[in-house]
């Protein structure tokens, strides 16, 4: 699929499967914006490889849980490319641990990073989405599922899965279509601030496909979600585990 002359804003989008995604969608001849919080050497590096592929890319040091520095974002985004086609609300964080040793200042970081920016990206995305657009939301099974110490985020996902449908109708008259994506284990740097890393990398090898998921599986499903062909797909979460899920 070729998406030649789009533009696209994936927020977290140096590292991980944020990358991947900004990657994939480069490859697909977008123009690629993307935001992250800490390591300007990363998203040199992704800003790079981005422009190898032969088109444009903006990256913005900016944190999302800043109301203030988020509508920033899309001013930038606005001044550099005039428009937007693609949001992808990939950017995440959150505090592991159980519901009964997070504090309030924990608890309110993980939902405006998860769910409130989402929220409002999708609304400043919509601004500049005057010929239609496409917004997808990275998610996970935490949504659905409790698992070890995913108290703050996995509240954050369902949260941000209920946004995904709020929007998907109340957007739909701009021409704007809105999903989720729920990824199984990815191996990326994430999973490091995980105390379970270990045994969550074993779940994720206990796919029906014989290996587990790559951030790349995700970025093509993104990919998808924002073509033509997914035009009667609305509000949907995806789930793309490998069929991790489907066992008991």
């Amino acid at each position: 699929m070729s998406f030649d002359g789009k533009t696209a804003l994936v927020t977290g989008g140096s590292r991980g499967i944020g990358k991947a995604i900004a990657l994939d969608l480069a490859g697909r001849g977008v123009d690629v914006a993307f935001n992250y919080f800490r390591s300007d050497s990363a998203a040199i590096e992704t800003q790079s490889e981005i422009e190898a592929l032969g088109v444009r890319s903006l990256r913005i040091r900016s944190n999302i849980a800043d109301t203030a520095k988020l509508k920033g974002i899309f001013a930038t985004v606005e001044k550099e490319f005039g428009r937007l086609d693609i949001l992808v609300n990939n950017a995440a964080s959150g505090v592991q641990r159980s519901a009964s040793e997070l504090t309030e200042k924990h608890w309110d970081w993980t939902m405006n990073v998860n769910a409130k920016a989402a929220w409002l990206c999708s609304i400043e995305a919509s601004k500049l989405m005057d010929q239609g657009g496409s917004i997808v939301n990275i998610t996970s099974q935490g949504s659905t599922k409790v698992l070890p110490n995913y108290f703050s985020v996995g509240t954050s996902k369902a949260a941000l899965e209920a946004v995904t449908r709020y929007l998907a109708v109340e957007l739909a008259p701009k021409g704007i279509s809105v999903n989720a994506v729920s990824g199984g284990y990815v191996e990326t740097g994430a999973l490091d601030h995980f105390p379970n890393r270990e045994e969550m990398l074993e779940a994720g090898q206990q796919t029906v496909t014989g290996r587990t998921v790559s951030a790349d599986d995700i970025a093509r499903v993104v990919a998808f979600l924002c073509s033509p062909d997914a035009a009667m797909i609305r509000g949907q979460v995806i789930v793309v585990d490998g069929g991790v899920s489907l066992k008991a």
